[in-house]
């Protein structure tokens, strides 16, 4: 991909305010995609000067050092050290917390050195004020060497001012580093640019990127293995410590930076974070946090299902009434089918999930913008880390109970590729709303409704354990995965604890909006090719048995006096059984036959795929009761249901309890895995993810019917 704009990237750490100055100073002028090659976010946006000039920023991920941990910092610091990158900056607008100032600081010196022009910014400077600390802003700026102006992506504060800053030509007023090279150092960074990138010495303060990419060079693209081993070579008769050099430069930096911070920032009375203090003294404690924790995940998904199912309904009304319409329009034939069945089927699959993920992002980005889901990562991390995951994979599993689709979308906050990926390869195994409607049906064939257990009742206590057993799995199958996965990434959890803040509705309706286009747009495509397929398999077949279907059905319809909604729902079930999809069912029927599953069963398996509640209404279809939506006149046919093969009934407690497992486990939502593509930038996964699930569930079956069968 190549670009000929000329970029003024916003750096900073995270939680610095950078992506609400962003937000400021773009507005709804932004968009979302993946830097050529990886599958590491880049947003990118523009601004329009006074005199209507074109302005493109890049928002980088946050990172707090040149010596990086996560992919996200990796990326950045290539983009930085390449001097050929296609979206290495013209200009640096650096972000920081006036609270956490000094920390902030390290990477603005290190970038200070690497000779970008600059601007360093002072967000938030209102909660500054609000905590009584005042900030010598000429000093910073004299001492730095560059431009500083303070902001507040808040209240709009100097916003027009630091659009202005941005336009013009940075003055560097620092005539050496802040931490310069000694005579050996800088032999060796000379060394590393003849051998990996000679443009470096050809540009300001290269010797200087040249000595980062010392540290890094196994990180960068397009880096061929001899120059690679070349390199290796040289440094390692050079005696090179990496890791000394970066303890080094760390300590050297807050030699300077400490002071610096002492002498620019003054705090009156009011102690900083009072507040927030004696609040994290209950939210962060290690009894209550946790209950207060899953008490507000409760709230959520009550909001989830008593709130997104009413404009869910009214989607689900829309759509139903726009098929009749085509339906009446069109009569019946193959385009009616495919425009009612197939793409409006498909889009609809997709637009019903939006009021959830609406809902289930709104209150998350709340939460999050206010300081709280930074606690939650920070009390749950140490537990999850035991298994593979980070603190904040919490989000995405309890998420998960709702919809897997919003909550491997929420993992974008997980900076550890290996724990990202682990995330969201086991959050689909974690109960979700859309198997409520399968388990109603078949727990009732496990356990009678009147069945009690002292004050519990039986059904309920079913449930219960189903979703017990799809955390635990979620749990060990984390646990598999990391050690499986290699990676070099280290795991380790670095995250500020901010300040308690009113929100900034305008970051969450940003937020909110690019999340709500990622599914509609990403997955939905993926989810309207599919849904066709589905319908043109169930729908049609080889003429001959689909016409002998029809002339059957007539028969068995005359003889027995039914009605005209009786025929109908007849030669409904007679078709799906000579259609591809029934052809498929009954193929697949010596597989799933030592599971307990007919081929009826079979084709309810394949066609759920689309999504698992489909299950219900493909055994409506399937048993001939029509559009019937009653799950208690379903389960009472499904009873009724007799193996022709031995005369007893096909929905014994023994096959209920292992479709009931198999349902647990499996993959049967190709919404998901289509996220899980869009994530992870690659079919690769979303295919291993199937195999696992497809597996667990398989074996959970068989064992199940083979031991209580």
């Amino acid at each position: 991909m190549t670009q000929e704009k000329k970029w003024v990237a916003l750096v900073g750490n995270p939680n610095s305010g950078k992506s609400s100055l962003f937000n400021a100073l773009t507005g709804l002028r932004q968009k979302v995609g993946n830097f050529p090659g990886v599958t590491v976010d880049k947003k990118t946006g523009f601004f329009e000067g006074e005199e209507g000039e074109r302005v493109d920023l890049i928002d980088l991920p946050g990172l707090y050092s040149l010596y990086p941990n996560s992919k996200d910092e990796k990326m950045v610091l290539e983009l930085l050290l390449n001097p050929d990158h296609p979206f290495q900056p013209e200009k640096i607008v650096y972000v920081v917390d006036p609270l956490q100032m000094e920390r902030h600081l390290l990477l603005a010196t290190q970038l200070v050195d690497l000779g970008f022009p600059m601007v360093l910014v002072i967000n938030m400077i209102d909660i500054a004020s609000e905590n009584n600390i005042e900030i010598d802003i000429k000093r910073l700026s004299r001492e730095l060497g560059i431009q500083v102006v303070a902001v507040s992506a808040r209240t709009g504060e100097n916003i027009q001012e630091l659009k202005t800053l941005i336009q013009q030509d940075f003055k560097r007023r620092r005539k050496s580093p802040i931490v310069e090279l000694n005579q050996y150092n800088a032999r060796t960074a000379t060394e590393v640019a003849n051998l990996l990138s000679p443009k470096l010495l050809d540009i300001p303060f290269g010797i200087e990127r040249a000595f980062h990419v010392a540290h890094h060079y196994t990180w960068l693209q397009g880096i061929d293995k001899k120059r690679v081993e070349s390199l290796e070579s040289f440094l390692k008769n050079a005696r090179f410590d990496s890791l000394d050099e970066q303890v080094h430069d760390t300590m050297s930096r807050y030699s300077f930076i400490t002071p610096l911070v002492r002498s620019v920032v003054k705090k009156k009375e009011k102690k900083t974070g009072g507040f927030t203090d004696k609040v994290d003294g209950i939210i962060t404690n290690s009894f209550f946090g946790p209950v207060i924790f899953f008490g507000i995940m409760a709230l959520v998904f009550q909001a989830l299902f008593a709130w997104a199912s009413v404009p869910a309904d009214w989607i689900d009304a829309l759509f139903g009434t726009a098929g009749g319409a085509i339906q009446f329009a069109l009569g019946e034939g193959w385009l009616s089918g495919l425009l009612v069945d197939g793409i409006l089927a498909g889009i609809g699959g997709v637009a019903v999930f939006i009021p959830q993920i609406f809902l289930l992002f709104l209150l998350l980005g709340v939460l999050e913008e206010v300081g709280y889901m930074s606690r939650a990562v920070y009390m749950f991390d140490n537990v999850l880390q035991r298994f593979g995951l980070n603190g904040r994979s919490i989000v995405a599993l309890v998420s998960g109970g709702a919809c897997a689709i919003p909550a491997i979308m929420s993992t974008r906050t997980i900076s550890n590729w290996k724990e990202r990926l682990t995330t969201i390869m086991v959050t689909p195994l974690i109960s979700c709303s859309a198997r409520i409607p399968v388990y109603i049906v078949l727990v009732g064939f496990v356990v009678p409704a009147d069945q009690k257990w002292g004050f519990f009742n039986l059904q309920g206590l079913v449930f219960f354990g189903l979703y017990v057993l799809s955390i635990i799995s979620a749990l060990v199958s984390a646990w598999v995965f990391k050690k499986v996965l290699k990676t070099g990434e280290k795991s380790m959890l670095m995250i500020e604890l901010p300040l308690y803040k009113k929100p900034i509705w305008k970051n969450v309706m940003i937020n909110l909006r690019e999340k709500l286009w990622a599914f509609v747009w990403e997955a939905g495509k993926v989810i309207f090719f599919i849904s066709i397929i589905l319908w043109f398999l169930a729908s049609y077949g080889p003429k001959e048995q689909m016409k002998q279907a029809e002339v059957e059905t007539e028969i068995y319809a005359l003889t027995n006096n039914f009605t005209p909604e009786q025929t109908q729902d007849l030669l409904a079930a007679r078709k799906i059984e000579a259609s591809y999809a029934g052809h498929m069912g009954k193929f697949i029927e010596p597989v799933i036959k030592p599971l307990g599953f007919d081929w009826k069963i079979g084709i309810a398996l394949i066609t759920s795929f689309a999504a698992r509640e489909v299950f219900v209404g493909t055994m409506a279809t399937i048993y001939a009761i029509g559009s019937s939506d009653d799950e208690g006149t379903i389960r009472e046919r499904m009873g009724k249901e007799i193996n022709q093969e031995t005369g007893e009934k096909v929905y014994t407690p023994a096959v209920a309890m292992s479709l009931l497992v198999f349902y647990l486990f499996a993959m049967q939502c190709m919404s998901t895995l289509a996220i899980t593509k869009r994530e992870t930038n690659t079919w690769k996964w979303p295919i291993i993810q199937f195999v696992y699930m497809t597996a667990l569930a398989y074996l959970g079956s068989l064992f199940v019917f083979q031991v209580f069968g």
